[in-house]
């Protein structure tokens, strides 16, 4: 009996499902991904996760997101850890706590349509540490999830399918009701169905009013939520979704996220109290005890908070979600138009009727947002993406609600070739999803061995195929260097050298202390040599400066 006071790895998927269905109350999830990608631009790193890990586990959570989305990308991007890697971390260090993952349907973890084999495979090994899958696809395009369902299906994991959520033209209850018949018909009703609010945007009553006619037409269907906190008003539709019947929600710790991520936790339990809502399992001291800690850690990721804090509702008419909102103002100081913001918001928001008014969520966010970006800097539409092109060719799937108006398809298609083929016939010819051959593994296998000189493993593969250059890139420094992310956060992210005697002491993940002793560092032409004791093991690394560094 006490095992199933809560919902544990230990389950099989149609007993959580079971679980959801029959108990009255509420589930949280915590979604430490999101916080992290969101509030910290993918920053967290496994040490801090780890600190945290024995108060979450015990929390009672429904779930902990830890991957998935722009996560995987950005861990081998800025070499912090292999992803399977801190995945086994956290499965060992909350045993207790189903891990669940979101994944971009056809897109996975990355940017673009994968070939099916990349898809059977990232998710049959993934699924190793993976106990729920939230999928999704930005268009809406539910063809684009069936692969990836398949797969989490034939992994006996839960299935966790979204209906991306936004407001205006076309985004009405009956076009919702139509998504979500069309996921039951295809994929089947042995899911959890998530609402997701990327972009924290419609009323309370906007959210009720969904529910309420989701649960009308499958009332045996466990509903989940998921949204951001942009416009500070996340809890007030938390709140509406679960009287109308939501039976899970996502949430930050609170003193760590809750801005551009999801709401905190403590105080959407509270307001639950004060409704008499049951939350079961779920236990309020190891929340404090997390949060407590997180506070101290949280100064650690201070520099990659954005510096334009505070919420925003103006969300309402930009529509940009956490992660993206988070970022584009710094993106705009960046290339010197921070003074000329308001124009690229003004931008976005005509780009995005232009484009279908389509949901502004990965990849979409990254497209709307580099295409208002470049009109502004370059003339409407004059100089486009590839990217662009491919959403107007119907790579990604169709419009939705309506297409864009001739002329954007004339500017887009026919910019940079030079061919002179008209747009029709470029549209013609090369629109539409395309069927992409699958991957040759064992000729990547043996690309990876010849650049790496030693053999691979599967996971290390599957990484490979879906970020070839930065996957390497991070598997070469893991060789050269070994498992940095044993290094606090602060001594991680420190800038500038240490002193000649300098000390680091830090204890690995099972508690083992470990010392690295700075013993000298010179300088010959472009290249640094830096000898230290590693636990008084002497060793010496050299690497290239590069001639930035020399004119400096």
């Amino acid at each position: 009996m006490a095992e199933r006071e809560r919902i544990t790895p230990r389950m099989t998927s149609r007993e959580i499902l079971n679980f959801v269905k029959n108990t009255p109350g509420v589930f949280l999830t915590n979604n430490e991904r999101d916080v992290s990608q969101s509030d910290f631009k993918c920053r967290i790193m496994p040490q801090t996760t780890l600190k945290a890990a024995p108060s979450r586990d015990s929390a009672g959570y429904f779930g902990f997101e830890i991957t998935g989305g722009a996560t995987i990308h950005l861990e081998l991007l800025k070499k912090q850890i292999n992803p399977f890697e801190k995945l086994r971390l956290v499965r060992n260090a909350m045993p207790n706590t189903p891990i669940q993952a979101v994944c971009r349907g056809k897109n996975l973890f990355g940017y673009r349509p994968y070939p099916d084999n990349v898809i059977d495979l990232t998710i049959s090994l993934f699924s190793r540490y993976v106990d729920i899958w939230r999928i999704y696809d930005f268009l809406n395009h539910i063809p684009n999830l069936v692969r990836a369902a398949e797969a989490v299906k034939r992994a006996g994991k839960v299935l966790m399918p979204c209906i991306c959520f936004s407001t205006g033209a076309g985004h009405t209850v009956d076009f919702y009701l139509e998504k979500v018949d069309e996921i039951v018909s295809t994929i089947g009703d042995e899911i959890i169905l998530c609402i997701k609010n990327h972009s924290s945007v419609g009323t309370p009553a906007k959210i009720a009013e969904l529910v309420r006619s989701i649960v009308d037409r499958y009332p045996d269907l466990p509903l989940a939520y998921h949204g951001h906190n942009t416009d500070g008003n996340d809890l007030a539709r938390m709140i509406a979704a679960v009287q109308e019947g939501v039976k899970i929600v996502e949430v930050s710790d609170h003193g760590y996220g809750g801005t551009y991520s999801q709401a905190p936790a403590l105080s959407f339990i509270q307001v639950l109290h004060d409704y008499q809502i049951a939350m079961p399992g779920l236990k309020v001291l190891p929340i404090l005890e997390t949060s407590d800690l997180l506070r101290r850690e949280r100064r650690m990721y201070e520099k990659f908070e954005s510096p334009f804090r505070g919420f925003d509702p103006t969300v309402k008419r930009h529509k940009l979600p956490g992660g993206a909102a988070s970022l584009a103002l710094e993106q705009a100081e960046k290339a010197g138009l921070i003074e000329r913001a308001h124009e690229i918001f003004s931008e976005l928001i005509k780009v995005r009727k232009e484009l279908g008014n389509i949901w502004i969520v990965t990849p979409g966010s990254q497209i709307l947002w580099s295409t208002a970006m470049s009109n502004v800097l370059h003339g409407r539409y004059e100089k486009p993406s590839d990217d662009l092109k491919r959403l107007l060719l119907g790579r990604y799937g169709p419009f939705p609600f309506y297409d864009p108006r001739e002329w954007i398809f004339q500017k887009v298609l026919e910019s940079g070739r030079t061919d002179g083929k008209h747009w029709q016939q470029v549209l013609f010819e090369e629109g539409g999803v395309q069927k992409i051959a699958d991957e040759d593994f064992p000729k990547l296998r043996h690309q990876m061995e010849a650049q790496l000189k030693r053999a691979v493993s599967d996971e290390e593969l599957c990484l490979y195929a879906q970020f070839p250059r930065d996957a390497l890139e991070f598997f070469k420094f893991e060789d050269k260097f070994g498992k940095t992310w044993l290094l606090p956060p602060d001594i991680w992210f420190h800038e500038g050298g240490f002193s000649n005697g300098t000390r680091i002491t830090f204890p690995d993940e099972s508690g083992k202390t470990h010392h690295i002793d700075m013993v000298s560092t010179n300088r010959t032409g472009d290249s640094v040599h830096t000898s230290m004791l590693v636990d008084y093991h002497f060793q010496t690394f050299t690497n290239k400066v590069g001639s930035m560094a020399k004119r400096k």
